[in-house]
This record gives structure tokens, C-alpha cells and sequence, in this order.
């Protein structure tokens, strides 16, 4: 199968839950749940729920760079279906083994030769409609275009989301801000640079007006506010 070298930059453990939530526009707990696992009641006593994402190092709660874009793949399918992530685990596996991949979320044939079996495979197991799944579909599409890939289809830049996001208001969302493993050491920074986002952000909550920003690092206004918006949401978990 497909896969990416163990000393990878792009595989190494290096952002916190937290972190990963917040770059994300996740919850932690949502977040956690799907790298960690939880517990959940049963008739017969606690049971314990396996991960969906599979951490470089199971020993820390660290996350890849490549878990960041899987995570970012999977907020996309569980957006707007409620669902047990049994059945995430069951549609990920099936499109792994479709797609001769460990990493499919991550993978480019996700987004050309996968997607629509996907969709049909996801959609079957928590039974939504062809509208349902036509609406997965063009969500998914979305949330794949923000990633960057290298010659071998695996992720190598991500440019995440920054705008609170309404059914698919977002989709058409500024690519402003990039995490690039390879810059910052993976930190937001305005794209084309290696602006960190947080020093733009920790300028502003100074007092220093965004107009002040961009004149000073030379880029245009928008990019100064999604560089805020990046680091200032804050969303609750």
C-alpha cells in the first residue's frame, strides 16, 4: 500500500490537540475523541470506542502533519451527519483498501479516483439520500482543494479554513493562510511568506490597526484579517 517514510517531516508528532483544534476550527473534545478514542456506556458497562486517526507516535498526543489533513478531510464528512464514528471507521477502511493506500484521506486518488465511491459507500452506511450525498460530495471537494500535494499524491501544504462556516457558504473561502511542515515549523503563515500568523495576530490584540499591519508587511488587507482570524477564533468544545 501507499504510504509516506516514517522520518518524513510531514509524519513526525509535532502540533498538541490543542493546537490541532484550534488551526482546525474543531473542537477539542471532538478532536480528541477521534485521535485518542473514548469511552461510552453501555448496558453491560463502559466499552471504549478505537480512534479513527491513527497518531505517529501513540505514546504522545502529538499530531502529524498529515493528521491535521485527515482530520481536516474527516471534519467534512461529519459536518453535517451526526453519526457514530463506527461507521466513519468502516467508510474509511473500505476507501483504504479501494485506493492500495494507509493514508487515504491524505491521498490524491481520495480525490480522483475515490471520492464518488466514498460517497456512495458513506452515504449507504448512515442512509442519506442522493441529495444528501450530493451535498457530502461537493463538501468534501471543498475541503480538498485547500490541500496541496507532491508528486506522489500525498499532502504537502494545507490551507486551512478561517471563516465560521454555514452549510456550504464556505466553500469559496480565501486561500490567505497555508501550514506548510517545511515553514514556521508547520505554523500558519501568510501564503507566500513565512509571515507567522501569530505575530500578526499578537500585533493587533496590542492595539496595532490592521491597515498599520499591512502597510507594514507589505500584504493586503485581507490577508492581514484571515492572519487574525486564524489565531483569534476560538471556538467552544
Amino acid at each position: 500500500m501507499g504510504s509516506i517514510a516514517t522520518d518524513d517531516i510531514r509524519a513526525m508528532p509535532c502540533y498538541s490537540i490543542p493546537e490541532a483544534a484550534h488551526y482546525l476550527r474543531i473542537p477539542e473534545t471532538t478532536l480528541r475523541s477521534w485521535v485518542r478514542g473514548r469511552k461510552y456506556p453501555t448496558s453491560g458497562g463502559d466499552q471504549f470506542f478505537q480512534p479513527v486517526i491513527e497518531l505517529p507516535d501513540d505514546s504522545q498526543n502529538l499530531l502529524s502533519f498529515i493528521n491535521l489533513v485527515e482530520i481536516h478531510v474527516l471534519d467534512a464528512i461529519r459536518r453535517d451527519h451526526r453519526i457514530s464514528l463506527h461507521k466513519v471507521r468502516i467508510a474509511i477502511d473500505f476507501i483504504k483498501e479501494e485506493l492500495k493506500s494507509d493514508l487515504p484521506l491524505a491521498y490524491h486518488k481520495l480525490e480522483t479516483d475515490g471520492l464518488d465511491l466514498f460517497v456512495e459507500e458513506y452515504g449507504q452506511l448512515i442512509n442519506v439520500s442522493q441529495a444528501g450525498q450530493l451535498v457530502l460530495r461537493n463538501l468534501l471537494q471543498a475541503h480538498l482543494r485547500r490541500i496541496d500535494r507532491d508528486s506522489a499524491g500525498y499532502a504537502r501544504r494545507l490551507y486551512p479554513f478561517t471563516r465560521k462556516r454555514l452549510g456550504q457558504q464556505f466553500i469559496e473561502e480565501p486561500k490567505a493562510i497555508v501550514i506548510d511542515p517545511r515553514i514556521s515549523f508547520g505554523r500558519p503563515v501568510l501564503v507566500g511568506t513565512g509571515i507567522p500568523t501569530a505575530i500578526i495576530a499578537e500585533r493587533y490584540k496590542d492595539g496595532e490597526a490592521i491597515g498599520a499591519l499591512a502597510d507594514d508587511y507589505g500584504r493586503p488587507t485581507l490577508e492581514i484579517e484571515e492572519a487574525i482570524r486564524c489565531e483569534l477564533y476560538t471556538r467552544a468544545a
